[in-house]
């Protein structure tokens, strides 16, 4: 039997129950649906987030900073986006996008909020003066790879990620449409790498922490189990690349930041201070 063809009706009507496993974690229209406030801890930079690849950007940069003697301490709150925690009052404040990761920046005279990871990076760096050249070619040679990711990852989570891993059926056409665009970034990428030690060139970068949680999870096979599928040790400068990134202690840490799934030892749902990580 043939199946009838989708036809797109002449005006499109939410139906909250069809998209798949995360279809909760959407809806068409934004502001809070519920008054909720968010915690405060004790120190200068308060992150809301969860250990999704654009939460972990963020959470490497802190500990990546702590690690480096810089004075980067902060709070972590888990935000729990399948409970509807990013749509809370408190939440849309700080990112009226209601997606992770945001942050609040207390540490000067008026509190500052920023949202979107590639923005709190950026900030955090500049702040800092650290893991981002301060002007010339090789701050724009970060900059180009930092936005490299921010454009190139809806493709790999929305689209491929969506359509291999969670759509509640399996469509040829569009998982063979992201799939194709999910393995020419890994070209574009393994290219990359084969003429330097990182991302941006010889040096590590905010590029490579923004890159690493999505494509170095995906070819160490973290992503969508769908490693063998994408053939993703045919990209070896990645892999060696993702491998090398994978060992740093800081990245070690951020990893286990704001997650809450997966072995006991590398859960930290909130994370408060460096000797929390002695608990696991």
């Amino acid at each position: 039997m043939t199946e009838t063809p989708y036809v797109p009706p002449k005006v499109w009507t939410w139906d909250k129950d069809n998209g798949g496993k995360f279809a909760s974690t959407n809806r068409p229209i934004a502001g809070p649906t519920h008054d909720k406030d968010l915690p405060r801890g004790e120190h200068p930079f308060q992150l809301y987030s969860l250990a999704t690849p654009n939460g972990v950007k963020v959470t490497v940069m802190f500990e990546e900073l702590l690690e480096a003697g810089h004075a980067a301490e902060y709070d972590a709150w888990l935000i729990k986006i399948g409970d509807g925690d990013q749509f809370g009052s408190g939440f849309v404040g700080v990112n009226p996008n209601s997606k992770i990761p945001a942050l609040m920046d207390y540490s000067g005279e008026t509190p500052l909020r920023v949202f979107e990871s590639g923005s709190i990076l950026m900030h955090l760096a500049e702040k800092f003066g650290a893991f981002l050249p301060a002007s010339g070619p090789e701050r724009t040679e970060v900059l180009n790879w930092l936005m490299w990711q921010m454009g190139s990852a809806p493709f790999v989570g929305g689209g491929f990620g969506h359509f291999y891993a969670y759509a509640p059926e399996k469509y040829e056409y569009p998982i063979n449409r992201y799939a194709m665009e999910t393995k020419r970034q890994l070209d574009v990428l393994d290219r990359q790498l084969a003429e330097h030690e990182f991302v941006a060139g010889d040096a590590y970068s905010i590029a490579d922490m923004a890159i690493w949680p999505w494509y170095g999870g995906m070819v160490l096979g973290r992503a969508y189990n769908a490693g063998e599928f994408l053939d993703v040790t045919s990209y070896k400068h990645v892999v060696t690349w993702a491998e090398k990134i994978d060992a740093r202690p800081a990245v070690v840490r951020g990893r286990k930041v704001n997650r809450n799934w997966g072995e006991a030892h590398e859960q930290l749902p909130e994370r408060h201070s460096a000797a929390d990580f002695d608990a696991l």
